[in-house]
């Protein structure tokens, strides 16, 4: 059978060449098959020419679904409530749900039942973030900072007390926040991080 073969690629995600490949078929012939198992829900379609098999989704840790996440739009990167709970900054819980921000455009993409969250913001504040095992992703702060942003322009929703603030440094949201629009400032300052002096 075919899938066995496939299952023979080791890799998190391949394309329709690593099928043609190992299948030993013309690449038109591989998008075919490709467009068939994903029907099957045996492979799942992250985007155009990116897949994962079924079983290596069901095992694939957190911070792999978060690289997968980054390829699926890029650039993009973790961020907001995906972020604060990858650091364990949130009494609140995300389970299949990943959020990231994006330059290109906000969009939401379904895999396998788990939403990749997409959402666009200032060309100026795309920055304040790390590559960590592989993975783009938020520093603590900027984490925050895109969703008070965000929330600013009633564009988000985030349960700010469930926000542990002793794990915030103080330090670092005075100086990202300074190019962030004034009414971030005013809601960073009235829920305590900023100064209002």
């Amino acid at each position: 059978m075919k899938l066995i073969e496939i299952q023979k690629i080791d890799k998190l995600y391949f394309g329709c060449e690593e099928i043609a490949r190992v299948l030993e078929i013309s690449e038109a012939s591989s998008r075919v098959t490709a467009s068939r198992y994903a029907k099957k829900g045996l492979l799942l379609r992250i985007k155009k020419n990116m897949y994962v098999l079924r079983e290596r989704w069901v095992a694939a840790e957190k911070e792999e679904k978060f690289m997968l996440a980054n390829l699926a739009q890029t650039p993009s990167y973790i961020s907001l409530a995906t972020a604060l709970d990858f650091y364990e900054l949130t009494t609140q819980m995300q389970r299949n749900f990943f959020e990231s921000v994006a330059l290109k455009r906000t969009k939401r993409i379904n895999v396998n039942g788990n939403i990749f969250r997409y959402t666009r913001i200032r060309n100026q504040l795309y920055h304040g973030f790390k590559k960590e095992k592989g993975v783009f992703i938020a520093t603590p702060e900027k984490a925050l900072l895109d969703a008070i942003y965000l929330m600013s322009y009633g564009r988000y929703a985030l349960d700010l007390s469930a926000i542990d603030p002793k794990k915030i440094d103080g330090n670092e949201i005075m100086r990202l926040s300074k190019e962030f629009p004034v009414r971030t400032r005013d809601m960073l300052k009235r829920h305590g991080y900023l100064s209002t002096a």
